[in-house]
């Protein structure tokens, strides 16, 4: 019987994206051909409750600490690696304390409050190069997104004409909804919602190297004020909507537009992300609400039709379920830590866009962020500094 190695796991941030992450833990045996499992062994929050404790303690028969403090997490002995999801704000000091003690880390996104941030972040992860290092992105890990991925790297497309990406939240359309963080520029940064879901979208992009040269953008401030929890009323500092077009070059030289949306208040929606890619050969779309659909135009000088292909529990990393299963949002999640600890084991993910977003990509989503504030704010189009890497 084949060995299983274990990576003990510290979660910091009890929230959702850390109970996703226990759901995960809890059906690894869902995985097939899988030498490495994680266990969660401390599990971290600020304001941690008896009760919220008490749900990981009892699912996870691992935990053994349970605790305030995220530096004591860090410091233990008995911690391999770290997902730390927590507001903005923390990253910084979170990320570069982890990678300092040899934590290997999953961060989520944006990696920093802003640029400055995200700077100093990576360079904690240059000094440190034994540390392994991720940020939380699940979508492209749906099979009919790795299908359009597929695609793109055999190199059907032809030469790219346009591409439009976008992820819609309509959770604030509602105006009496109580203020959080993400409304505070103190906690969430000047980004608003581009740093909340464009790190999301850009994912895809990046990998196949199509890097944004420029951007107009247009922000949009929509509910100014929401209650505060206490009776009264508070500001929201934050943009609720972004649209940035960019003028996009791929590694290839060609040079086409590319339209990024991300919105928080988007009438009709519930959590859509959605990438269409057009090209002289082969054209893409898909959707996460209608997740197991790929649409599909291929073009050979003959009749334009599009072919809309249903697909199945065809994942990266196979699971027990049979191919003509349905996939669904949080498999997303699922397949994206199958993807870390085999990218952890093995050196490489499967392919090319199947493994998870790098601290690198990441910096393209700050270098864009902030050049798209700039442009918002100057109204007129502005350069997308291509990262550096020198001292990172």
């Amino acid at each position: 019987m084949k060995s299983i190695k274990t990576l003990r796991f510290g979660l910091i941030g009890t929230g959702m994206m850390g109970k996703e992450f226990a759901s995960a833990v809890m059906r690894w045996s869902h995985l097939l051909d899988m030498d490495i499992k994680p266990e969660i062994v401390s599990v971290c929050s600020e304001h941690i409750t008896e009760e919220k404790a008490r749900w990981y303690t009892e699912g996870l028969k691992t935990v053994h600490q349970v605790t305030r403090n995220w530096k004591e997490v860090i410091d233990s002995s008995e911690v391999d690696a770290l997902y730390i999801a927590v507001p903005n704000h923390l990253h910084e000091e979170m990320y570069k304390g982890a990678v300092r003690a040899g934590k290997h880390l999953m961060g989520e996104k944006p990696f920093g409050i802003d640029r400055a941030a995200n700077l100093a972040i990576m360079k904690s992860i240059t000094r440190n190069p034994d540390v392994f290092v991720r940020c939380a992105c699940q979508w492209h890990f749906a099979p009919a997104i790795q299908r359009l991925c597929s695609i793109i790297e055999q190199g059907r497309l032809g030469r790219i004409i346009e591409v439009e990406a976008g992820f819609l939240h309509s959770s604030d359309l509602n105006p009496e909804k109580p203020i959080n963080w993400k409304r505070v520029v103190k906690y969430n940064g000047e980004y608003g919602c581009m740093g909340d879901l464009g790190m999301h979208i850009l994912a895809i992009p990046i990998r196949a190297g199509w890097y944004p040269r420029n951007v107009r953008a247009v922000l949009s401030d929509i509910v100014k004020e929401r209650p505060d929890g206490k009776g009264g009323r508070a500001c929201c500092e934050t943009w609720d909507n972004a649209v940035l077009l960019c003028e996009t070059e791929a590694d290839t030289g060609e040079v086409f537009p590319m339209t990024l949306k991300t919105h928080r208040i988007a009438p009709g929606e519930k959590n859509t992300w959605y990438l269409n890619v057009y090209g002289t050969k082969t054209s893409v779309k898909v959707s996460t609400k209608q997740i197991n659909t790929i649409n599909i135009l291929e073009y050979s000088g003959g009749d334009q039709a599009w072919q809309v292909i249903d697909t199945g529990y065809e994942t990266a990393y196979p699971t027990i379920s049979a191919p003509l299963f349905e996939f669904g949002g949080i498999d997303s999640i699922f397949q994206m830590w199958a993807a870390f600890l085999y990218e952890f084991s093995v050196g490489k993910p499967k392919s090319l866009f199947s493994g998870c977003t790098t601290p690198d990509e990441a910096v393209w989503s700050h270098e864009l962020f902030t050049a798209a504030l700039e442009s918002a704010d100057k109204k007129k189009t502005v350069e997308v500094t291509e990262p550096r890497r020198e001292g990172r």
